[in-house]
């Protein structure tokens, strides 16, 4: 048979694995693929879009001799997706289409929240609670926000009682206070604890009810009240993302609410704010992001626009963040950083997560661990259980990372998984679980748990309990 026009070949490297070729008469009349598990003859080969002279990536294949239909799911599925942000990563949406989410407007760059005043008074608003942590409220950092308040007239009330990992009793306590002073909107000032807690108090605010009401997908019935997210963090998007996480204090697990109607209205990232992170949370927040940036690119639902947000964000973090954790006033680091986190946060606001965010809430639910700590720790254990279902998809990752591996799956996944670990060692990352204090008699409870968090249904390759406690057990001894 002859071999398939080169421009065809380009377009789906993923089907031209090491133990074999696409392979195909001029005229489609039969051809033969081969992928992991055998060569299939095919007796037609159909262009979706009935056109002769398209690409690879719209054929679809019929009439197959094997025995194996599983096989040949997995043909199809490659035949009509690939990689190198040319491409679906998966099987075509169908009828739905993709979602995107984002806030209202979104203002990035130094001097940025100096532009906030302006659109804070374009809206109307009379009152804000800020909702923001003792710390940042002791260092004075509160006072830019309180600034840009008092030069347009607007009053505002302060809530600081957030802490990581916020709680549904810092949640009821806030709203509270909103109620009390009679606040029409919310500024949360710092990084994703303020950030959550304030959403979830928006969200009270409008839907009523407990905030355990809206665990999972697209709860709400009304628009949070509206919710200028003003970052301090490079790391956990939720400045601008459609998450809300906060801690189930009974039941001591991390619930997730993940409702387009909790996306702030005005998202403030001005990276002269995160000038005074300390290295630890530089560190941990950054490699949140990579994080962000990685379960995105893999996920089952990623597009074009989230992988192209992806792909630049983990560049842009390989460069910059060793040099934001040695030198926190590198003012072009802290500035790069904050976009890699903003990318990030695009991607994986619209095409979700995967397991290491559905395991590493269940340590930051039972352990009161830091959230970007545990994600460090999980990412190479959980990627690498991805690489046998994506491998074709690390060869990006780790061009995005600066690393030439040719078509060489094998390759690109060993330096991938090596680059995490190599990146979260130099940044002070420990090691594994067992130094964080994780118990491995807790393992079945937190995959329980796991299984059941909404960041888990887009992971790459789903895992039987069995495997989440075993991705645990690797984690706690790595």
């Amino acid at each position: 048979m002859a071999a398939v026009a080169s421009h065809i070949a380009c377009c789906v490297p993923s089907v031209c694995v090491s133990s074999g070729s696409l392979e195909a008469t001029p005229t489609y009349g039969s051809a033969e693929i081969r992928i992991p598990g055998g060569a299939f003859k095919f007796s037609r080969l159909t262009d979706c879009s009935g056109q002769k002279s398209r690409p690879a990536s719209s054929l679809r294949i019929h009439a197959v001799q094997t025995s194996k239909p599983e096989l040949v799911r997995e043909a199809n599925e490659r035949l009509q997706s690939g990689e190198h942000g040319v491409n679906y990563h998966h099987p075509d949406a169908g009828k739905d289409g993709y979602a995107f989410f984002m806030p209202t407007m979104s203002l990035i760059g130094v001097g940025s929240l100096n532009a906030a005043g302006a659109q804070i008074s374009e809206l109307g608003f009379k009152k804000a609670l800020i909702v923001t942590d003792k710390v940042l409220l002791k260092v004075g950092a509160v006072d830019s926000v309180i600034k840009v308040l008092d030069q347009i007239g607007v009053q505002y009330a302060i809530y600081d009682g957030t802490e990581p990992n916020p709680t549904d009793i810092q949640v009821d306590e806030g709203l509270a206070l909103l109620k009390k002073e009679g606040c029409d909107f919310i500024v949360s000032f710092g990084g994703g604890s303020p950030h959550d807690c304030a959403k979830a108090i928006g969200v009270l605010a409008t839907n009523g009810g407990k905030i355990h009401d809206y665990e999972g997908l697209n709860k709400t019935k009304k628009s949070m009240l509206p919710l200028v997210a003003v970052n301090t963090t490079a790391g956990t998007a939720a400045e601008l993302t459609r998450f809300s996480i906060i801690t189930d204090t009974k039941r001591h697990v991390k619930m997730a609410i993940i409702d387009w109607r909790v996306t702030p209205t005005i998202a403030v990232d001005d990276p002269t704010l995160m000038i005074g992170m300390p290295k630890s949370l530089t560190a941990a927040t950054g490699m949140d992001a990579l994080t962000h940036a990685i379960e995105a690119y893999v996920s089952t639902i990623s597009n074009p626009v989230t992988d192209a947000s992806a792909l630049h964000a983990m560049k842009l973090i390989k460069t910059y963040l060793r040099d934001a954790v040695n030198d926190g006033k590198n003012l072009k680091a802290r500035d790069m950083m904050s976009y890699a986190e903003f990318l990030a946060g695009m991607a994986f606001n619209s095409a979700s997560l995967g397991y290491v965010h559905a395991m590493a809430h269940q340590l930051g639910g039972i352990y009161n661990l830091p959230h970007g700590v545990c994600n460090a720790v999980l990412l190479p254990v959980v990627q690498e259980f991805n690489s046998s279902k994506v491998p074709h998809l690390f060869i990006d990752i780790a061009e995005a990372f600066g690393y030439n591996v040719g078509e060489d799956e094998e390759k690109a996944v060993k330096t991938v998984l090596a680059e995490i670990r190599s990146l979260s060692k130099d940044v002070g990352i420990p090691k594994n679980l067992n130094e964080l204090g994780v118990k491995p008699e807790d393992f079945e409870l937190l995959a329980d748990n796991a299984m059941k968090d909404a960041c888990g249904f887009t992971n790459p390759r789903a895992p039987t309990k069995e495997e989440v406690v075993e991705l645990f057990r690797k984690a706690y001894e790595q």
